[in-house]
């Protein structure tokens, strides 16, 4: 014979399943956040996208303004002045802090982490702007590969396998015509559509 459930049992049952609603319910909104770093689709590409042969973590850190990009609905609200401050937080994790102008000349911020995939000169990183309890889940991690660098680390490509997203960061706001020029016809023998650049405003 069946126990019926006392009251306060059915309390606890009604709540955890509203927990684990709003725990799937986050999950599926934390993939949907921001880049540079938002998950990416699942449509395959034409072509295996190469990487850059090693990275410079270290090199790699500090400030990188962004000088255009494929044009993205997360990005929507952003006028100008995007650009992106990487700083080493310990465990071989980098702190990603992504900012732009949005309307009434207000910055937008958003915070995330990321974490090489393989080893310590990878290329490949995986980013996650979701909250910090959610990292145990795979699809809150983003692809951020470097697919072209400069010796002097002060021009970079990063895409995602998929081609879909793609960005152009600079050390400085502009950049040279002729390395712009270049970058942007290995990007092309890449397969990427350069029609689809969209040039970012710095003051």
């Amino acid at each position: 014979m069946a126990v019926a459930a006392r009251p306060n049992e059915l309390k606890i049952k009604v709540m955890k399943k509203k927990l684990l609603a709003t725990l799937l319910g986050l999950s599926a909104l934390s993939a949907f956040t921001h880049p540079a770093f938002a998950q990416q689709g699942t449509q395959a590409a034409t072509s295996v996208l190469q990487t850059i042969p090693a990275l410079d973590v270290n090199r790699y850190m500090g400030t990188w303004f962004e000088i255009a990009k494929y044009p993205n609905w997360f990005q929507k609200k952003c006028l100008g002045g995007a650009k992106a401050d990487y700083s080493l937080i310990g465990d071989g994790q980098v702190q990603v802090l992504n900012r732009c102008l949005i309307e009434g000349g207000q910055w937008s911020e958003a915070l995330g982490v990321a974490k090489q995939v393989g080893p310590a000169t990878s290329p490949q990183l995986k980013v996650r702007f979701a909250p910090a309890w959610l990292s145990f889940l795979p699809f809150v991690w983003g692809n951020y590969w470097v697919i072209d660098l400069d010796e002097d680390y002060q021009l970079v490509a990063v895409s995602e396998p998929q081609k879909e997203y793609l960005w152009i960061l600079s050390r400085t706001p502009k950049v040279d015509p002729v390395r712009y020029r270049l970058l942007l016809t290995r990007l092309q023998q890449k397969g990427f559509d350069l029609d689809k650049l969209e040039m970012t405003q710095h003051n």
